[in-house]
């Protein structure tokens, strides 16, 4: 296997090479959320540029009437897929799978608001940066949308702005609602995952770490916000999900308060300094908030 550099080196010289020539392919799925995949294609992909060649709309088992709206749908790049059954997160890996341009964009079908070309945005600052594998835009500010109010409100300290090329970025925790990758880098990262036993995982945070082990890395764009409406203020959260991020933040208010109890144990914060025997207490939501059964961007 390559070396990171080397493979870092390969991948920017096929793009540069290719630069006039890179298309888009937009994948995005969705199971029973009509008012959220319309206002998606009206608001968001109907303003993609010409450089995206591709959208794979994957529609999870819907009995909402969104296989009727998709199928009215009339542009050419518009493929509609009609799984029988509601395979959750996996859809993304096979959406790809249908696809061939040189660029992936993971969208969600909660993005309902973009500003024109905004996957040219993406596609041009991804470009010109080389260490950035795996590029996210970044989402206006809405505190109805745990998302956004985790991004804006509950942890923006959590975020670092720094400027590469003249591009503005923001280091913290992303996500996959609005993401762009390569696809020689996502191929050899192994692409997104798949779990045929879990309905609900987090597939862009085990995509950003195969492509850390390859030395790159993720990053949000600051010059490019979406608009995110996630939550329950904007449509209903399908249970499994809803129980899926309930459990998971479960498990981190459990594991924090064993940190927090051996970390009160005379000498055993400085024994962890030395031996790294467990990692900092993790950030967690209020109880109160919407963002406790909502992913956490990572």
């Amino acid at each position: 296997m390559r070396s990171g550099e080397e493979s870092r080196r390969a991948h920017r010289a096929n793009e540069q090479a290719a630069e006039a020539e890179a298309t888009i392919a937009v994948v995005v799925i969705t199971h029973e959320r009509l008012n959220l995949i319309r206002q998606c294609v009206e608001n968001t992909l109907s303003r993609v540029s010409a450089s995206t060649t591709e959208i794979v709309l994957w529609n999870n088992g819907s009995a909402d009437g969104t296989r009727e709206y998709l199928d009215s749908l009339t542009d050419p790049r518009i493929q509609v897929v009609h799984s029988s059954d509601n395979i959750g997160l996996d859809a993304f890996a096979e959406a790809v799978r249908l696809t061939s341009a040189s660029h992936i964009i993971e969208l969600d079908d909660d993005v309902t608001g973009a500003p024109a070309e905004w996957d040219r945005t993406l596609l041009d600052a991804y470009s010109r940066l080389p260490n950035i594998g795996y590029l996210v835009a970044d989402v206006e500010e809405d505190d109805h949308d745990p998302v956004s109010l985790l991004r804006h409100r509950l942890r923006p300290h959590q975020y670092t702005e720094l400027e590469l090329d003249g591009i503005r970025l923001l280091e913290g925790p992303s996500g996959g609602y609005c993401s762009m990758t390569h696809r020689e880098l996502y191929e050899e990262a192994g692409g997104f995952p798949q779990h045929p036993d879990q309905a609900w995982y987090q597939e862009d945070a085990e995509y950003i770490e195969a492509i850390e082990r390859l030395g790159y890395r993720s990053a949000l764009l600051a010059e490019l916000r979406v608009h995110h409406t996630g939550g329950p203020y904007y449509g209903t959260m399908p249970q499994g999900k809803k129980q899926y991020w309930q459990d998971y933040w479960k498990t981190v208010r459990r594991r924090n308060a064993v940190k927090r109890f051996l970390l009160r144990l005379p000498f055993v914060s400085g024994l962890n300094n030395r031996f790294d025997w467990f990692g900092p207490v993790e950030w967690e939501p209020p109880r109160s908030s919407d963002a406790r059964s909502s992913p956490p961007p990572q």
